[in-house]
């Protein structure tokens, strides 16, 4: 018999008990329904965090002098880079660059008042960290605009913990390079937020210039690149990595340094893969069920079967191929389902409460795309394929004259 024939003969079974096939079905549906909406919201979730850490803090690559990400907190000024390093000419050379931006570590005292706390800031260039910094969430005031202009933007834990508010002035003392103590006179230009808690409770940012007065030196502690494409990261730095070795410079992706993202995506890709199981076993219990019940109605009809010459081969064939039938067209009609809840929920918006380590609850949405409709359709199609060898497998070696007897 050929495919065509079967899947016909598969079509018509599975219509003879509508109650039944439709309530498999149902659960096919509802599976596969859910399954791709959890990816999504999940893939949703993924790449919000991304872009949020990209481009409101680490950019997608950096580079730093030596072992400064390892031992530049006690002596960031040891691992300067001069602003007229040749290295960094081939970076700004490199294809697909859209931006590359010094900064400066400090850190001190920051006061308004009577009140003081100590803070970890960044010295920035404001035209060219514009891009960088489009995920940068301005809770009050302004973005800092000028590259000489005395102004500071706080996170919002720091200027909640010295009652700091935007248009104020504050006074930042902190330690110079080489060793004595300086002081500078601000106004608070904005409060801003991230997606980290503990970055927005310790960290400021003010103009480079200003920060290299502060601490009376030239040159970054680190540059910061920002590409066209997030997804070409990994070949750029690779490309960079030789020659910035050889001039003593070390290139960093973003993610080496996104620990809390790393984390997380581990978390919620484990998280996802015990979904995918339970999914998988509610459908292979319900096929399962689905065929040994027919096979058991249909047992007389089996006898005949075999009794006028159809191979066993045959009639194990015609079961699987109903099993798989039933999988593909549940997992067509669950995809279906799934990519309009998803265009109706992302168009509603998900209120989500603050996770662990953020201040901010967000809207989130559902991602829709082929590939994880993909892998939903062929995750229906195996599950219900191998729910249906026991049955089928059942179905094949019955005994003709034991069959035959049945309902006599």
């Amino acid at each position: 018999m050929s495919l065509a024939h079967d899947m016909q003969l598969a079509a018509r079974n599975l219509t003879r008990s509508p109650g039944r096939t439709s309530l498999a079905a149902v659960t096919i549906v509802c599976g596969i329904a859910a399954y791709v909406l959890a990816v999504g919201f999940i893939d949703w979730i993924f790449v919000a965090m991304r872009d949020s850490v990209i481009y409101s803090n680490l950019g997608h690559f950096q580079i730093t002098r030596g072992a400064y990400l390892e031992k530049g907190l006690a002596d960031p000024y040891r691992y300067l880079i001069a602003p007229n390093d040749k290295a960094l000419d081939g970076v700004r050379r490199q294809p697909g660059l859209e931006t590359l931006a010094p900064r400066l570590a400090v850190s001190g005292l920051i006061s308004v008042g009577e009140h003081s706390a100590g803070f970890l800031g960044e010295g920035i260039d404001p035209q060219r960290e514009a891009a960088i910094g489009r995920e940068l969430n301005m809770v009050q005031g302004r973005r800092l605009t000028q590259p000489n202009e005395f102004a500071v933007i706080v996170g919002e834990g720091l200027a909640a913990a010295i009652g700091a508010r935007v248009g104020q002035r504050v006074v930042l003392l902190a330690h110079t390079a080489n060793g004595s103590q300086n002081a500078v006179e601000c106004t608070v230009a904005g409060i801003f937020s991230t997606s980290t808690k503990a970055y927005d409770d310790a960290y400021l940012r003010l103009p480079l210039a200003v920060a290299q007065q502060l601490v009376r030196t030239q040159g970054a502690t680190s540059y910061v690149g920002l590409l066209n494409d997030t997804d070409a990261t990994d070949d750029v730095v690779a490309a960079l990595r030789t020659p910035l070795k050889d001039a003593g410079l070390t290139i960093t992706p973003w993610h080496a340094q996104a620990d809390f993202y790393t984390k997380t995506v581990a978390l919620f890709s484990r998280q996802l893969a015990v979904i995918r199981v339970i999914i998988a076993l509610i459908i292979l219990l319900s096929i399962a069920n689905t065929l040994s019940m027919s096979v058991a109605e249909r047992t007389s009809e089996i006898g005949t079967t075999l009794a006028v010459g159809t191979r066993r081969r045959d009639v194990l064939r015609l079961f699987l191929v109903e099993g798989v039938l039933l999988g593909v067209v549940g997992g067509i009609v669950g995809i279906a389902l799934a990519a309009a809840l998803a265009a109706l929920l992302s168009r509603i918006g998900i209120p989500m409460p603050p996770p662990p380590g953020m201040a901010h609850g967000f809207t989130g949405e559902i991602r829709f795309s082929w590939g994880v409709a993909l892998d939903a359709l062929l995750l229906a199609m195996l599950t219900t394929l191998v729910a249906s060898v026991l049955p089928a497998w059942r179905a094949s070696r019955m005994n003709i004259v034991d069959a035959l007897r049945t309902g006599r």
